[in-house]
């Protein structure tokens, strides 16, 4: 769970900032680690504005088809999120692995106070251009941030609370953050743990809906606790020969795959190296779960694992299920 600590807080903020990154707190791990980046490494003053930049309708229309498969799946997540959180004032963003704001979910009467922090789409939060903030430092650390208002490195944007969760591609790499935000000042602390969460859920959901989509007609497979596994999405994906032909960021961790096994090793070697139980255990765990999401719909748990009706009914007899 991302920690919120306040940083010290009656000085001027930039005097602080400074104060904070030439002392050994800068060390540590949390928001001065990261002022530190931002001061440091990318040479950002945190007294001083950021102009207001976004790309054009043309570059927008590109980085969104670079960003491929993410936008389109996003999207219906996006959407139950703002539901969840546009009472509170809070706005939801999804942003590109280099920080760049694809999509956006926020009330209309909450717009001029994002638009003001230029916290909106075609807008650069990687860390190298904003500092310390949601999208920018979960992607500098890839992990779930909550970045509470004075906890930003910039003085303009103190008034922003932010919490990021890093979405994983189908090879394991950053693809992007989901981001939800607050300008309001009665933010309270508890509340925003509690959007974190549901932040962290969503992102979850993101990537395990984005894994299935590019290993379409392969088997899907859950490791360990899963999809919604503390660790994070545990899936891989099968060719119908049993070889592993995709794994999740968190399932290559758990089960200690590197890329150069992506393709060339079997279901059965994985499983049966002590790691996870037999392969029979796993499918059949597997079938069971989609039949309790279909709600005993065989043809559709069929299509939830990527096989047709025919091969679910043939594997349940093979491994003792009862449809």
């Amino acid at each position: 769970m991302p920690q919120i600590g306040r940083a010290p807080g009656s000085r001027n903020h930039a005097e602080i900032v400074q104060s904070v990154v030439s002392s050994n707190a800068a060390g540590r791990a949390g928001y001065a680690a990261s002022w530190r980046r931002s001061m440091i490494h990318h040479k950002l003053d945190p007294a001083k504005p950021r102009p207001l930049e976004r790309l054009s309708a043309a570059e927008m229309r590109a980085r969104r088809e670079d960003a491929g498969l993410l936008v389109q799946i996003a999207g219906p997540v996006l959407d139950r999120l703002a539901r969840a959180a546009g009472d509170a004032g809070c706005a939801v963003f999804l942003s590109d692995a280099e920080g760049l704001v694809l999509d956006e979910r926020m009330r209309e009467g909450d717009k001029l106070d994002f638009q003001a922090n230029n916290l909106t789409s075609g807008s650069n939060w990687s860390e190298g251009t904003e500092g310390t903030n949601g999208i920018g430092t979960c992607l500098a650390e890839a992990r779930p941030v909550i970045v509470w208002r004075d906890q930003h490195f910039r003085a303009t944007n103190t008034g922003l609370t932010c919490t990021g969760a890093p979405v994983f591609g189908a090879m394991g790499e950053l693809a992007g953050v989901i981001d939800v935000s607050s300008a309001r000042s009665d933010m309270t602390e508890g509340y925003a743990r509690l959007v974190a969460l549901t932040v962290q859920d969503a992102a979850q959901r993101i990537e395990a809906d984005l894994f299935r989509a590019s290993f379409e007609g392969a088997r899907i497979l859950s490791t360990g606790a899963g999809e919604s596994a503390p660790q994070g999405v545990m899936l891989l994906a099968l060719d119908r020969d049993d070889l592993v032909i995709g794994a999740t960021r968190a399932a290559r961790r758990h089960l200690g795959l590197d890329a150069a096994q992506i393709g060339r090793l079997a279901a059965n070697d994985l499983f049966d190296a002590g790691r996870g139980g037999s392969l029979d255990e796993a499918q059949r765990a597997e079938m069971a779960r989609a039949l309790a999401r279909s709600g005993g719909n065989v043809s559709a748990a069929a299509r939830d694992l990527g096989i047709g009706r025919a091969t679910f009914y043939r594997k349940a007899k093979a491994l003792g299920l009862t449809p």
